[in-house]
């Protein structure tokens, strides 16, 4: 895997709203774009240090710890 620069996950934002876990991200890393993805969506597999994955559940809460990718 890639070294990429700044924080690369965020086990504390598990559970709360992906708009908030979007937010934060972006603020704590301005190198990265968080794309919040419903649970179960399909996503390119390629590896990006420039992208966060932020996956939600039905309620849009982070249902897994979002990490660059």
């Amino acid at each position: 895997m890639s070294h990429c620069d700044g924080k690369s996950s965020w086990p504390e934002l598990v559970g709360v709203s992906g708009k908030r876990a979007e937010a934060i991200i972006e603020s704590e890393n301005q190198s990265v774009n968080a794309k919040i993805v419903p649970e179960g969506s399909f996503v390119t597999a390629d590896f990006r240090c420039d992208r966060v994955w932020v996956w939600v559940d039905k309620a849009e809460n982070v249902k897994q710890v979002p990490r660059i990718g």
